[in-house]
């Protein structure tokens, strides 16, 4: 960086809470999923209330989360590729049509007298579908609209957005219920899904740029999947983030039934539980935005999942309705804490082409936690009685924050992620089509003896984001009859594949290849090799090559 960008830096203002709002398009988005939200919170209560009243069975009633949740653990990754392969704004623009749509049916449904708790299951399940493809679009979105800096102020002002939305959403649908029916809370949530419809529909997106030869699906899918397996900052969050949703999910998936039978309250009261919590959301983003860097990620959940483990005993052994609310509150502060902590997180660690993939594969564990615990908790209350169920989800969560010692959460908001483009091209004289293949890159480098620990150590960081960006094997090679020469290979599938590679290596990454050229002791740099089989024929190995193509870095 030069100085004058250091000066610049230095004397741009610090991002607050408020700075996303100084972007119109995000501004636009963010007041219509407020709205969206609001419906939907209110299409919950709505949909486990009819539920709570139509069928004597607590597996059922536990079951409305996993309808909502096993969607997203169904559809989450392909909607992540598609995302990353597919216009963003043409994908919206159809999710929020289609659960407009199945809301307003399932309205005039209920209003006709013609659903029954398996109906509603149903319904429910379709409205998840359309949730499942549209969330890991949605979180992109905001990585488009704001600059890094004030990204995860943008992301806490969206669950800001999702707990206004579940401080008065729960409120104003529990009112409706009581007055009138849930149908008509089902027909307002599909209405709600209009304001979000327009204002993408005039959303003037920029065109996305892609380098290298175009991915395809099933491509698209092995890519994110390999990138997470091979990002240990990403899988430990994935860790914590499963065992963390699945403890929860008993408060979720169980809290109606607290109110309904264990307290004998009505669906009002219910509402307000939700609402209180909704709160808590609130001020805890604000009290984040006043703590500033006083809590790092990793001090947060630990914290959030604390205070989950409490708020199970309490929903388990409490009795007075007034003090739930005030456990709702503090819950609602930590379900902030914990899932801003992880979602910024995951959206820092990684680079632009598998953004989107990877939010999926977070957002699939997450729900899978919720739909695994809701089932665990709902089969254990009904065989047991829901004050263990709760109190196993206590203790679940307590041992769930030892998690933090295997797998802390390191920060990520300096990551250059940008592509570092430096790699040159190899010679080729003959064209080569994307999809001839596999190719096989040999990597030469001249190292001594007493370097050769050292070197090891560093090429396994290598060998892992070769892994991780495309290879399908890897590894390093000493030549018996000259021991210093050692040689890197790693194994891709296709000459398109290898292209990605060279956009997908990020500045972050260099560092670590300089860690392994540091070694390197000849007179020219590393020489660099390209193998690739001959096309079209199936007998042919990968050691007779159809040519090599070779070039410095």
């Amino acid at each position: 960086m030069t100085d004058s960008a250091v000066s610049a830096a230095a004397a741009a203002p610090k991002p607050t809470l408020l700075t996303p709002f100084m972007y119109a398009v995000f501004r636009a988005v963010w007041i219509a999923g407020l709205v969206s939200n609001v419906g939907t919170w209110m299409q919950n209560v709505a949909g486990v209330w009819l539920v709570t009243t139509l069928t004597t069975s607590v597996l059922l009633v536990a079951l409305m989360q996993a309808a909502t949740s096993l969607p997203a653990f169904l559809l989450s990754m392909p909607a992540g590729a598609m995302a990353d392969l597919i216009d963003r704004r043409k994908l919206l623009l159809f999710t929020q049509a289609f659960m407009a749509v199945v809301a307003t049916v399932l309205g005039v449904f209920t209003l006709t007298g013609g659903i029954s708790a398996l109906g509603v299951l149903g319904f429910t399940f379709l409205l998840g579908m359309g949730a499942a493809l549209n969330a890991p679009i949605w979180q992109t979105v905001t990585v488009e609209l704001v600059p890094r800096t004030a990204l995860p102020f943008a992301i806490t002002l969206n669950g800001v957005s999702n707990n206004i939305a579940r401080a008065i959403g729960p409120a104003i649908g529990g009112a409706i219920i009581a007055y009138y029916s849930s149908g008509w809370v089902f027909l307002l949530n599909g209405i709600s899904f209009l304001g979000t419809w327009m204002v993408v529909y005039f959303w003037k997106r920029e065109a996305t740029v892609t380098s290298g030869p175009t991915e395809n699906f099933m491509g698209a899918l092995r890519a994110g999947l390999r990138y997470v397996q091979y990002s240990p900052a990403i899988y430990g969050v994935l860790v914590r983030t499963f065992a963390f949703s699945f403890g929860t999910a008993a408060m979720w998936g169980l809290l109606s039934v607290v109110i309904a039978r264990k307290l004998n309250l009505s669906s009002g009261h219910y509402g307000v539980m939700l609402s209180w919590l909704g709160a808590g959301a609130v001020t805890g983003a604000f009290l984040m935005g006043r703590a500033g860097n006083r809590l790092n990620f990793n001090h947060r959940v630990l914290l959030g999942v604390l205070v989950f483990a409490g708020t199970n005993v309490a929903l388990a052994l409490v009795t007075y309705i007034y003090l739930l609310y005030a456990v709702m509150f503090c819950s609602g502060i930590a379900w902030l804490m914990v899932m801003t902590s992880f979602s910024t997180t995951v959206q820092l660690s990684v680079p632009k082409w598998v953004q989107a993939r990877v939010i999926s594969v977070y957002m699939l564990v997450f729900q899978a936690g919720m739909s695994v615990g809701s089932l665990v908790w709902g089969q254990l209350a009904d065989h047991s009685t829901l004050e263990i169920a709760l109190l196993a989800a206590g203790g679940w969560m307590l041992l769930s924050a030892l998690l933090a010692v295997p797998f802390p959460m390191r920060p990520a908001e300096n990551l250059d992620l940008n592509p570092a483009e430096h790699w040159p091209d190899p010679d080729a004289d003959n064209h080569i089509d994307p999809d001839d293949g596999p190719v096989v890159v040999m990597i030469e480098y001249q190292v001594e003896p007493a370097d050769w620990p050292a070197f090891r150590a560093a090429a396994e960081q290598l060998k892992r984001l070769r892994l991780r960006d495309g290879a399908l094997r890897a590894g390093v090679f000493s030549d018996v009859a000259r021991p210093t020469q050692i040689t890197e290979f790693f194994y891709v599938a296709t000459w398109g594949e290898h292209q990605r590679q060279h956009h997908r290596f990020t500045r972050e990454d260099l560092a670590v290849e300089a860690q392994v050229r540091q070694f390197h002791r000849g007179p020219e740099a590393p020489r660099v090799t390209h193998f690739l089989a001959f096309p079209n024929t199936s007998n042919v190995e990968l050691a007779t090559p159809m040519q090599t193509l070779e070039s410095q870095r």
